[in-house]
């Protein structure tokens, strides 16, 4: 089984929702599609049928999937952290990309919580691994398909 699993409060809060429409709606709507299904006599032909139960078998996998999750989850609060302006887990950090000058956020997040749109890159990535451990002032080059991007590290917050 993996080890603990970090990830921020809003992370684990995500997660939660997703299990409780799972549980709740999810589940119950599944196993309503496969006995109207059933209802309808010959199973060895019936679509309907066998893509209930492979929805089901998804939705299942995912509430197995989330409850292992939040059991490993080491759950870390951003804004309780005192890293002394340390790039750690669930900092955000504002960064200047030395080439063109153009500035970029982003805060550093477990792998399930990563969603570039939202400027939250998951903690394996290449950037957030060459900013783990470094503070503001700092420059990190970090190797991107383009090439090698240099960053300086304009601001380090715990929000």
């Amino acid at each position: 089984m993996a080890g603990q699993i970090p990830m921020t409060r809003n992370g684990v809060e995500r997660l939660k929702e997703e299990l409780q429409q799972l549980k709740s709606q999810d589940r119950p709507n599944i196993i309503q599609a496969i006995a109207e299904a059933r209802a309808q006599g010959d199973l060895s032909e019936n679509a309907e049928y066998d893509a209930a139960k492979e929805k089901q078998g998804f939705i299942e996998g995912r509430i197995s999937e989330i409850e292992a999750k939040l059991s490993n989850a080491q759950i870390i609060d951003p804004a309780s952290l005192n890293a002394e302006g340390k790039c750690v887990f669930g900092a955000t950090i504002d960064l200047e990309d030395l080439d063109d000058e153009k500035k970029v956020t982003y805060q550093i997040v477990g792998d399930d919580e990563a969603d570039i749109k939202s400027s939250k890159i998951s903690i394996s990535s290449p950037i957030a691994r060459a900013l783990i451990g470094k503070e503001l002032g700092d420059v990190v080059e970090v190797e991107t398909p383009g090439g090698i991007k240099s960053y300086e590290i304009m601001n380090v917050k715990y929000i």
